[in-house]
């Protein structure tokens, strides 16, 4: 991976939405890169902003409604500055997207192999042959045993496995350079998952492609990824190798997050569980360290007035000076439910 190469920045992105007339953060000050051949995962709990940024990436938002700044550099473009009419010559070509709910992002009054053609009709000048072609390709690629069968049938007589291969068949039809997977695995049991996620492996391998993944889920994470970035609260807190997150976690987030995860050796230990919740985008501070709240017993002497990210070596990141005395407290102490 050293000698992968960036094709994606993000600089300086918030995305505001307008509620009852006024606008609130969802994702502030979003700095990151993605570069070709490595997944990218973005993590955090539900409703910290990694959906929002997926699609602020896409120009997925009605402008009327939200007020995005920044930029967003893909290969030279900046995204953001781009129209409906211009985002949709990236959409699909360059940039694929796998969407969390396969169900409703298929149309369930068209054949399989309609919906697959459909983004090469689009993007390509393939004959019907070729076409047709390309989706028995693409369906055995993504792991379908019949692509014949399947590409007649209609979105209601699949699977939810089945369904979620040929969003992602849809999403690389064009050999993207850019995939984002939202919570791609989220309603799959673990067997199916496990098969997504060697899927999307695959694909990055083959076509060298960068891929944003976005989920709750640590441990998908820690299978799949080369790069994490741990989302808070609509800011990235802590970004790294996937080794050094896992290994050598810094901001009191990422650790509360990865000791709430079950661990096969101490199955009579009670979960830990993490005090509070994400404020809402009408409650979200706009100062001072935004995890502060839900860990109280770290005096306010210890955060940052106006957190920033610092790099503490080998491009490891992380946000506010919190992290350098946190403790968790001890077992007996309040945070234990």
């Amino acid at each position: 991976m050293g000698s992968s190469t960036q094709f994606l920045n993000i600089k300086d992105v918030s995305t505001a939405f307008k509620i009852n007339g006024k606008y609130y953060d969802a994702i502030s000050h979003i700095n990151l890169e993605v570069h070709h051949d490595e997944i990218l995962a973005i993590v955090g709990e539900s409703g910290c902003g990694k959906s929002t940024l997926a699609t602020t990436i896409m120009g997925l938002h009605d402008p009327a409604e939200t007020k995005i700044t920044g930029e967003v550099d893909f290969e030279g473009t900046n995204l953001l500055k781009l129209d409906e009419a211009g985002y949709n010559k990236f959409r699909g070509a360059k940039i694929g997207m796998i969407f969390q709910d396969p169900l409703s992002a298929l149309n369930p009054l068209k054949r399989i192999e309609e919906q697959i053609s459909e983004v090469m009709t689009y993007h390509t000048n393939f004959t019907a042959e070729q076409k047709h072609k390309r989706v028995l390709e693409l369906l055995d690629q993504v792991g379908i045993v019949n692509p014949e069968r399947t590409a007649r049938q209609f979105p209601h007589e699949l699977s939810g496995g089945m369904r979620q291969r040929v969003i992602i068949a849809i999403a690389i039809a064009c050999k993207p350079d850019l995939i984002i997977a939202d919570e791609p695995t989220t309603a799959l049991d673990v067997t199916i998952q496990a098969q997504i996620l060697d899927v999307l492996r695959d694909i990055q391998k083959e076509n060298h492609a960068g891929i944003i993944l976005i989920t709750h889920d640590l441990g998908v994470v820690a299978e799949t990824a080369d790069r994490v970035a741990v989302m808070y609260a609509g800011q990235i807190v802590e970004e790294g190798t996937a080794e050094q997150i896992f290994n050598t976690p810094k901001h009191p987030y990422t650790r509360s997050l990865l000791r709430s995860m079950p661990q096969r050796d101490n199955e009579n230990d009670d979960l830990y569980v993490i005090q509070g919740n994400i404020p809402s985008l009408q409650r979200m501070p706009h100062d001072g360290d935004r995890f502060a709240p839900r860990i109280p017993w770290v005096k306010d002497s210890e955060h940052e007035a106006e957190p920033t990210m610092h790099d503490i070596g080998d491009n490891h990141k992380v946000r506010c000076t919190c992290y350098k005395n946190f403790e968790f407290p001890d077992e007996t102490g309040s945070v234990k439910l």
